[in-house]
């Protein structure tokens, strides 16, 4: 953008321009965590490993297949912008979280028009569990908190080196506390026994090895990133 152009911006036209990825990375953030809240509610069981006599379920929410994608973007917002905007992302995701589920809640008990039949499915698929919600809420905020706070610390006692080995590590951290949270509040004592050790054991490899696979596009969009704010921060000095 030339000086002719941006001296034309309005002022929200310029925070928007300066602010443009963060807002991007931000947004696809809360996204994926809203639509994993309400897939979670799901167990799945995708068959049974068998060790002899012995048969490990494989069982899973239906929050594995998008919440490793939160994890991703939350490495990138705490590498590229630091701890302070990386809260102020989980923070503003938390927030919306806890107003999605009070927006269920009041569709919920609300009276449902004349002809409409599904009151009872809509209840039992999207109805405010208090376990699952606190569940996610309590989880979420916690696991990606310790996610960007772990990965702050790493990168100040490497001075920026080591960019793998610390997402790797941080989300080692932060995954173990989001997947304990979660599996304990919502699903113990409805999930029991061999079955839900299984489903935390296999839920947290799953969400690690999931950015471990990932990790060459993570490092790839952070690179980006970081090029792309060091670039614009260029022209604007």
């Amino acid at each position: 953008m030339s000086e002719q152009q941006r001296a034309h911006l309005v002022p929200g036209d310029r925070a928007a321009a300066a602010g443009g990825r963060y807002a991007v990375i931000s947004a696809a953030f809360v996204g994926i965590l809203l639509i994993s809240n309400v897939v979670a509610v799901k167990p799945i069981a995708f068959g049974a490993i068998e060790f002899g006599s012995v048969s490990l379920p494989l069982v899973f929410d239906g929050g594995v297949f998008l919440f490793p994608l939160a994890y991703i973007l939350g490495d990138v917002l705490a590498e590229v912008y630091g701890l302070k905007a990386s809260r102020r992302a989980i923070l503003t995701a938390f927030a919306l979280a806890l107003v999605a589920s009070l927006t269920i809640l009041l569709v919920q008990v609300s009276p449902p028009a004349a002809g409409w039949e599904n009151q009872d499915a809509f209840a039992a698929v999207l109805g405010f569990v208090p376990r699952i919600v606190a569940a996610s809420l309590v989880a979420f905020l916690a696991g990606q908190l310790v996610n960007a706070w772990v990965l702050d610390r790493l990168r100040r006692k490497t001075s920026g080196r080591f960019l793998r080995t610390r997402l790797i590590g941080s989300t080692i951290a932060g995954q173990l506390i989001d997947t304990l949270l979660f599996c304990t509040i919502a699903f113990a004592g409805i999930i029991t026994g061999v079955d839900f050790v299984m489903y935390v054991v296999l839920g947290y490899v799953v969400k690690v090895l999931a950015e471990v696979v990932l990790l060459p596009v993570t490092t790839r969009v952070i690179a980006w990133t970081r090029r792309a704010e060091e670039a614009r921060t260029g022209l604007a000095a």
